[in-house]
């Protein structure tokens, strides 16, 4: 048995996806659990992810409720980095800015429950992609910070979707979209007051998961109402599980206790 606060899985890009859970300082590979029973229990303690102290309620993903209204991480504009405030002197936290807002961005199209567009930093390529149940992935834009990268995604997600429909990416049932093509059509929408690198001759990057089967209808399980999850591992797709008893978003339950039972 193992104890510890869960944090969101660990991937890396192999074929499939290799799943790690991360519980305190163990890390569980996930994939040889693929068709087998698995079972963990929420002890009931909340741990924020970044101060460490036990908390009533997790916000954010993770943090308790002083460190959500702090942390840099947890402001809006990480939700809409349009709305990106560094330059007005008023961010929360000007060094963890420097290190993940005024890096190198890219705007991408993929393929999650249908074709959406995106932005990552350039170093969570194709962590994001991954944690987004991509199954293929396209770059087309590079810029030089989260804000330029938050105003081309705004005007593009008026002619596109940014948003991915979890149920339906779970359920695998995605139909080919042709990615350059979409690339083509959605760079006429450049804007002309942002300057950037429209990138004409990435490659498609397809990202497979390792599931046995998809659920024919999602069921979500909840720690909060029912601390006992259990049943076989039928796959592991963005950062879910797939068991046959339900799905459970391993993300949205950081800082959780639980113990893995072997």
């Amino acid at each position: 048995m193992t104890v510890g606060t869960i944090l969101k899985m660990e991937v890396k890009h192999t074929s499939p996806v290799t799943y790690h859970l991360p519980l305190g300082a163990v890390k569980i590979p996930l994939n040889p659990y693929i068709g087998k029973k698995i079972k963990f229990i929420f002890l009931g303690n909340i741990i924020c992810i970044n101060c460490q102290k036990k908390t009533k309620t997790s916000f954010n993903q993770g943090y308790c409720f002083k460190c959500m209204n702090s942390l840099a991480a947890c402001d809006m504009c990480i939700l809409k980095p349009e709305l990106c405030h560094y330059d007005k002197g008023t961010c929360r936290e000007p060094s963890w800015a420097q290190s993940h807002c005024m890096q190198d961005h890219f705007i991408y199209l993929a393929n999650s429950s249908g074709l959406k567009v995106g932005i990552t930093r350039h170093t969570q390529v194709p962590t994001r992609w991954i944690d987004q149940g991509a199954i293929a992935a396209l770059p087309i834009g590079r810029v030089k910070n989260r804000l330029q990268s938050g105003l081309v995604e705004s005007e593009f997600k008026t002619h596109f979707d940014d948003t991915t429909n979890w149920q339906k990416m779970l359920k695998g049932s995605n139909e080919f979209v042709d990615l350059e093509e979409k690339r083509d059509e959605i760079l006429n929408y450049w804007p002309d007051n942002i300057m950037g690198e429209p990138l004409l001759s990435e490659k498609i990057v397809t990202i497979e998961y390792p599931v046995l089967e998809y659920p024919k209808k999602v069921k979500s399980l909840n720690l909060e109402k029912d601390p006992n999850v259990e049943g076989v591992l039928l796959g592991i797709k963005g950062q879910y599980l797939i068991l046959d008893t339900g799905v459970i978003n391993m993300r949205k339950y950081q800082g959780y206790e639980i113990q893995w039972v072997d």
